[in-house]
């Protein structure tokens, strides 16, 4: 059974030794930061964690507790997908995209139960959910009343972090679901930090270029069961409902229930709905951000929220997360993104062996590519495929090694690589789209990109000296070895 809403993911993580309840009076305003930054240099930087989830069950200023770091292990991402292992959930995705037009009776026969199953993965629409049990409008709103965390100095005020953005396409009606920060100004309004790619930003361009003084209508959700609340960070088709997928992530399809005061469809089972609009003739000075770059993004003008309604479970919890210097929580949602969607990229280009992004490359900073190498070229043909892939446009630097690296190695990779360039040779710069974070191009949103060919060159690329062997012991030895190793006392 899928997980019901946020509350029954934090017993689970409870019962799995996951969380901590932290029962002292602690600020929103940089102190539940501070201890959270705590909590993850205790856990020792390991690969696999920055500490267990923490439950702030008296934030200053509020009732309501603050979740936190709740994504922060390979094993708590494990646990929000309900799984043993990310790559069961790669298997599932590989086993519906393995899916082949039927060619015959007994073909389309063994395909019925894979539709019956993706038929059941919909959103469901309801009356209404437990998201409504408060309900306050107008001046009542208060946004405030949340412990909101400011989390670094110069931060610009306080920022929702975790948000579900929900928006219509103006022009297909179609529902995008994003995951914006959004800066709180006062009681009723926020920033929407929706940058220049993504969908968010893209209504509100078609939006603004048929009516320059309209409005459009927006609902944000705020806690969630694991797999919905993660939906808005997916790197889904455009053209895939984000509550979809995650109906079949949970293998249950996501209740939906329409918003008090706008025509958008909000999960049912959330902790706290916003519902608003932004106005397309308003932009606000947002920023600074303490950002995951661990640098802090700089001001700029953006679109307004503006809050008309809040509604909200009894006793909610406030879901957030800690933005900052990697690794961070962040990087382990990636991590979960990274070996979830390896096998979509392998299906589309099966060269592909295997794919890291490292915690300090902050997602978009580097890229390490292993590929089982066919043809002259064969590297760089690979760089620009991944240049045209979504959000991996971003990609600042790619390094493409052969296929028996072991991309998570970061020490055999840094060796190999090394070894194999000569950087002049193997090294190319394109340009095109950049982060909007990424402070180092000189004009932001556009800006260069590197590729490193790290992998063995052949004649047919114009390389004429013979290439070295690795040094390696051989098998007949190291058999020999293994049977005496007790006995070495070594």
């Amino acid at each position: 059974m899928a997980y019901r809403d946020l509350r029954e993911f934090v017993r689970k993580l409870e019962k799995s030794g996951e969380l901590k309840r932290v029962k002292a009076e602690v600020d929103p305003i940089l102190e539940i930061t501070e201890i959270t930054q705590r909590v993850a240099r205790d856990a020792g930087r390991k690969a696999d964690s920055v500490g267990p989830a923490l439950l702030f069950e008296k934030p200053k200023g509020s009732k309501i507790p603050v979740l936190v770091n709740t994504f922060g292990s390979v094993e708590r991402m494990a646990l929000a997908f309900e799984v043993d292992a990310l790559d069961e959930v790669a298997a599932r995705i590989s086993g519906f995209m393995d899916m082949k037009s039927p060619q015959g009776l007994f073909d389309k026969l063994k395909m019925l139960p894979k539709l019956a199953e993706l038929g059941s993965f919909f959103p469901k629409s309801v009356k209404s959910g437990d998201c409504k049990d408060v309900i306050r409008k107008g001046a009542d709103v208060n946004l405030f009343d949340f412990p909101i965390l400011q989390c670094w100095p110069q931060d610009g005020g306080r920022f929702i972090t975790f948000p579900l953005v929900f928006t219509k396409n103006p022009e297909t009606g179609k529902r995008n679901v994003g995951m914006y920060r959004m800066q709180v100004y006062d009681e009723r309004t926020t920033g929407m930090h929706w940058q220049t790619q993504k969908h968010g930003a893209a209504h509100f361009r078609a939006a603004r270029a048929a009516n320059p003084e309209g409005r459009i209508a927006v609902s944000v959700a705020i806690g969630a069961d694991p797999a919905t609340a993660l939906a808005g960070m997916l790197p889904i088709p455009p053209d895939l409902d984000e509550m979809m997928f995650a109906g079949f992530l949970r293998k249950e399809p996501v209740e939906m229930v329409m918003s008090e005061t706008n025509d958008i469809e909000v999960p049912a089972n959330a902790e706290i709905i916003l519902e608003g609009y932004v106005k397309l003739n308003e932009m606000r000075t947002e920023g600074p951000f303490g950002d995951h770059t661990g640098f802090y993004s700089l001001e700029g003008k953006y679109p307004v929220f503006h809050v008309e309604c809040v509604t909200h479970r009894k006793e909610p919890i406030y879901l957030t997360t800690v933005v900052g210097p990697p690794p961070q929580e962040d990087y382990f949602m990636g991590y979960a993104v990274e070996r979830v969607f390896l096998p979509v990229m392998k299906m589309q280009y099966p060269e592909i062996v295997d794919v890291a992004m490292p915690a300090e490359g902050i997602f978009h900073n580097l890229m390490i590519v292993a590929i089982k190498k066919s043809y002259p070229g064969h590297a760089r043909k690979i760089m620009s495929a991944i240049w045209s892939l979504g959000q991996a446009m971003f990609t600042k630097v790619i390094v493409v090694v052969d296929h028996d690296v072991d991309v998570h190695n970061y020490g055999e990779v840094v060796w190999k690589a090394l070894c194999a360039i000569d950087p002049q040779r193997d090294t190319q710069f394109v340009t095109g789209p950049s982060d909007s974070l990424d402070h180092a191009t000189s004009m932001q949103d556009f800006g260069s990109k590197m590729g490193i060919d790290a992998t063995r060159k052949w004649a047919t690329e114009g390389f004429a000296r013979p290439w070295p062997d690795e040094i390696l012991m051989d098998e007949a030895t190291k058999a020999r070895v293994a049977g005496m190793w007790k006995s070495l006392g070594l």
